[in-house]
């Protein structure tokens, strides 16, 4: 299409995320890229923007830009914008991207295509896919205003290629607003050590219900009520799929169902109320496969599906279906990988 394709490049602290970079080749194999960065280490990103497909890069390091906030990086985006009139704005479908694309087209006037998984060029317009109904059907949809802002689902786009070869223009621009004048401060941060992204996760080991039904497992002598000797045993489940996970350096998921009964956080949480994901193996384990959790998972590249019950409707989404009882079956898995991937 005519027209510049900008694309910002999320990141935490000068790390980005991975799926910039699928945005960043997205976006060029639509028409010439400009790569947004602000923050911490700007320059950088900006300079391996242009290594990823982008042709030229604007870039902001104002101390008011160091942390992420909303409102100053959005205003940025928004007079880059109004002074440049990009045809579309691409942001990956990461939290900070979602609110960047929102608030931005508020204060543009235009709207958001979310969740997009194909993009194709008609013209004067860009055409988004994105999944709707639970993943059931996929809708084509256009913005007919200017600049479009689309949100693209993580890994939906592929590994992009890097050319280190690449060059191009990087400009410093200053920031839109001053310190002063944003609402919000950021007291502090925490983080959670030795925790793959669901987000970005290549690989996921998922655990439903079915981890809580080992009678074998005693619960200890001063657990006496009966849902919190259930709340037990599933959580030696998650800490067998938790060493699964980690001979396969992936992440954990949980299904809504083992979510609400406690067994395993929120942040846990895959499907249509969750994290909507897209690995290239997801293994499910005691999932039964309702259609909320398979909303989340369906398009990943390859599904493994562990259950007792044969008629479980994940096993019509997997490649591979075991059935059988996982607390039998991880252990072997764990066993066999750890061999074969020497650990």
């Amino acid at each position: 299409m005519a027209g510049k394709i900008w694309v910002y490049i999320d990141h935490f602290k000068g790390k980005p995320l991975p799926a910039s970079w699928e945005a960043v080749s997205a976006g060029a194999k639509l028409g010439e890229v400009t790569a947004l960065a602000f923050g911490q280490d700007a320059e950088a990103l900006a300079k391996q923007a242009i290594h990823y497909g982008a042709s030229d890069a604007f870039f902001a390091d104002d101390a008011g830009l160091a942390d992420f906030r909303g409102e100053p990086y959005a205003s940025l985006i928004s007079k880059l914008a109004k002074e440049h009139q990009p045809e579309a704005i691409l942001f990956p479908g990461s939290t900070r991207g979602r609110e960047l694309a929102a608030m931005a087209a508020i204060d543009l006037d235009s709207g958001v295509l979310p969740d997009v998984i194909e993009i194709k060029d008609e013209g004067e317009k860009l055409a988004a896919v994105r999944p709707i109904y639970a993943g059931k059907l996929f809708s084509k949809v256009v913005c007919n205003s200017k600049p479009a802002l689309l949100t693209l689902r993580v890994r939906a786009f592929g590994k992009p290629v890097v050319d280190t070869g690449r060059s191009g223009t990087t400009t410093k621009v200053e920031a839109a607003i001053a310190e002063k004048d944003i609402a919000t401060k950021i007291a502090e941060y925490k983080t959670v050590e030795g925790r793959v992204s669901l987000g970005d996760a290549a690989v996921i080991v998922s655990g439903g219900r079915g981890t809580s039904n080992n009678p074998n497992l005693t619960p200890p002598a001063e657990i006496t009520d009966e849902k919190q000797k259930e709340i037990w045993r599933a959580q030696q489940g998650f800490k067998m799929i938790g060493e699964l996970a980690g001979v396969l350096s992936a992440a954990v998921g949980a299904s809504r169902a083992a979510v609400d009964a406690g067994y395993v956080p929120y942040r846990h949480q895959v499907g249509q109320t969750g994290k909507v994901v897209s690995p290239d193996l997801y293994i499910a384990l005691g999932i039964s496969g309702a259609i909320q959790h398979l909303a989340g998972m369906r398009t990943s590249k390859v599904i493994v599906a562990v259950n007792k019950d044969p008629d479980a409707p994940i096993f019509k989404m997997s490649r591979f279906g075991v059935v059988g009882d996982l607390y039998e079956i991880v252990p072997a898995l764990t066993k066999a990988f750890k061999e074969r991937l020497h650990k």
